[in-house]
């Protein structure tokens, strides 16, 4: 004996299949979508500013981690040219100087404005690419707080306190590299001898 209801049934079974295939698809196409914007791939994984010079063996360049050092002594310090209308007066910390294989010069930078405020903060070079990052910034306490704005900016050289332009084209950088060894940049800021660029 047939039974009534067995048509719908069907029906149903059919329509909930055909749902189901319906949004088996839509999962697949959006997984497709994603992959188009996964870091692996192409222009959509690269970052602003950079080149195909920054790659190497076709793997995009990576930043090493980061070690922040002790806060600065005064006898560590020492004064670098910044420009004619600069507001404030610039020191690096000599013995916070380093030269990572990531191509990064990494140091201790102080200012002090005329009236006696002072402001300390751990920052990077990185010389291919003219940019420079805040990784962290002193505290009174001897302590240090971490950048919350720690990406890579381009080098200004618009305002009078270019401090990281005087830095990166006098002392740190030479032809988009690093300008020597750790020693030979701290020895070029004690003696006050800039770079000679081109030369």
């Amino acid at each position: 004996m047939a039974f009534a209801f067995r048509p719908s049934v069907t029906n149903k079974i059919s329509q909930l299949l055909a749902a189901g295939l319906l949004l088996l698809g839509a999962a697949t196409h959006a997984q497709a979508a994603g992959d188009l914007f996964s870091p692996s791939t192409g222009a959509n994984s690269s970052n602003s500013g950079m080149s195909d010079d920054d790659y190497d063996d076709g793997k995009s360049w990576q930043e090493i981690k980061t070690e922040i050092p002790p806060q600065p002594q005064a006898a560590n310090l020492v004064s670098f040219y910044v420009s004619p209308t600069a507001t404030m007066n610039f020191f690096i910390d000599v013995n916070s100087i380093s030269a990572g294989s990531d191509g990064v010069v990494r140091y201790t930078l102080v200012s002090k404005s005329q009236g006696g405020a002072e402001n300390i903060s751990y920052e990077g070079i990185r010389c291919q690419t003219y940019e420079n990052k805040s990784y962290a910034f002193g505290q009174k306490d001897g302590n240090w707080s971490r950048a919350r704005l720690s990406g890579w900016k381009q080098i200004s050289e618009l305002s009078g306190n270019r401090q990281h332009a005087a830095l990166a084209k006098d002392f740190l950088c030479q032809d988009g590299m690093i300008a020597g060894k750790v020693e030979d940049i701290r020895s070029r800021l004690r003696s006050n001898r800039p770079i000679k660029q081109g030369s």
